[in-house]
């Protein structure tokens, strides 16, 4: 399998996954403090979304790298 069609491959799978989700989040420590034996965290949810266009385009775009390379081979 050469570059351009895995390149292809891999941005179907994003642009779709992005399109159906929306977005992710991920969680991140912003203040810690230990005080002897106690320790304290907060942890922030954070999220981010991915808008409808552009994942549809990077499906589309991925189509176009797999139709192409393909056709050069």
């Amino acid at each position: 399998m050469n570059p351009f069609k895995l390149v292809g491959v891999l941005l179907v799978v994003v642009g779709v996954l992005g399109a159906a989700y929306g977005g992710f989040s991920y969680t991140k420590a912003t203040h810690a403090a230990n005080i002897g034996p106690l320790h304290l965290e907060v942890v922030e949810k954070e999220r981010v979304n991915i808008p409808l266009w552009v994942g549809l385009a990077a499906a589309a775009a991925g189509l176009v790298l797999l139709v192409t390379s393909s056709r050069k081979s």
